[in-house]
């Protein structure tokens, strides 16, 4: 585990620094937090931060409370205070300053090795709980609510000028492949379509059912092409034994300025939706005269589209 360990006393900092690396920690050392809080906030394989409860610039509490807001849901970072004091209140006002444990100092080696230990249990949990939360079970890819939450980080850079694409998918005539093949074949299809989709520098996510959606740090013309080569490559697969192959129909639009991540994916599916009527196994670009009707309107006719795909 990668450790942050803050200590105004050098002494202190190489005693415990030497006693986390006997077994095999990674050790940053820091005398002053704020310098500690930058690094964590910099590097996010920290795991741990071991704080006393004075170092420079801040307390050990601050230290505490502020490590806290970084360790959100999304990135777990077990906190411990070390101090010399034991007493009661000073406990509780660590665990109330977003401390997960209190150790005294300077500590017992096996005790701090037992504490790390709850923090390496803490870890596995979290991520596993992580995991379970944002991936899709059956496919691996993000599942929906993952999907546009790492969507604002392309966002944000999206509206400072850098180029962003979408592409909505849809695999063709999916029901016939429930109804003519069974629910297995059919999950085997959508997994086989989702590992083609789930390319290097894309955020892709399956947002239901059959449909797939990605996000690319690339021009139009860059995205179209890259539809173009995986709607060739889905066409290509041999399901199960090799008695079933499909294809896929997709839509691409480009981020325009003022854009949000609903309308940027609604022109996607607007010709995706032009791709079904046109034929299916096709990429269609969405067009200034896509945005013409309402969305409420697009919505319904998209869904009537996918009850008959």
């Amino acid at each position: 585990m990668r450790v942050v360990l803050v200590d105004p006393s050098r002494t202190a900092a190489k005693f415990v620094s030497r006693l986390l690396e006997a077994r095999n920690h990674e050790v940053r050392t820091f005398a002053d937090g704020r310098e500690a809080l930058e690094y964590i906030k910099s590097d996010p394989d920290v795991g741990a931060l071991i704080t006393s409860a004075e170092p420079l610039s801040m307390s050990g509490l601050e230290l505490c409370w502020e490590t806290r807001l970084i360790a959100t849901s999304q990135r777990p970072i077990y906190v411990i205070l070390m101090s010399s004091t034991k007493e009661d209140d000073k406990l509780i006002e660590a665990l109330d300053h977003g401390a997960d444990d209190f150790l005294g100092k300077p500590p017992i080696a096996e005790e701090l090795y037992a504490r790390l230990r709850a923090a390496e249990r803490f870890s596995t949990m979290q991520h596993e709980l992580i995991r379970l939360a944002t991936t899709d079970s059956l496919t691996g890819m993000y599942n929906r609510r993952a999907f546009f939450e790492n969507a604002q980080q392309l966002c944000v850079r999206a509206e400072t000028g850098y180029a962003m694409s979408a592409i909505m998918v849809d695999i063709d005539h999916f029901k016939d492949v429930n109804d003519l093949h069974g629910h297995d074949v059919g999950d085997d299809a959508i997994c086989a379509v989702a590992h083609e989709l789930m390319i290097g520098r894309a955020v892709v996510g399956r947002l239901g059912g059959e449909e797939f959606a990605l996000l690319l740090d690339r021009s139009l013309a860059e995205t179209t092409e890259v539809a173009e080569r995986l709607r060739a490559q889905i066409a290509a697969l041999k399901i199960g034994t090799g008695a079933l192959s499909l294809t896929c129909s997709f839509g691409v639009s480009q981020w325009l300025a003022g854009d949000t991540i609903d309308r940027l994916l609604k022109r996607a599916d607007m010709a995706l939706y032009e791709a079904k009527i046109g034929g299916r196994n096709r990429v269609v670009i969405a067009d200034n005269s896509m945005l013409t009707p309402s969305y409420s309107d697009a919505s319904s006719r998209i869904r009537g589209a996918r009850k008959s795909a």
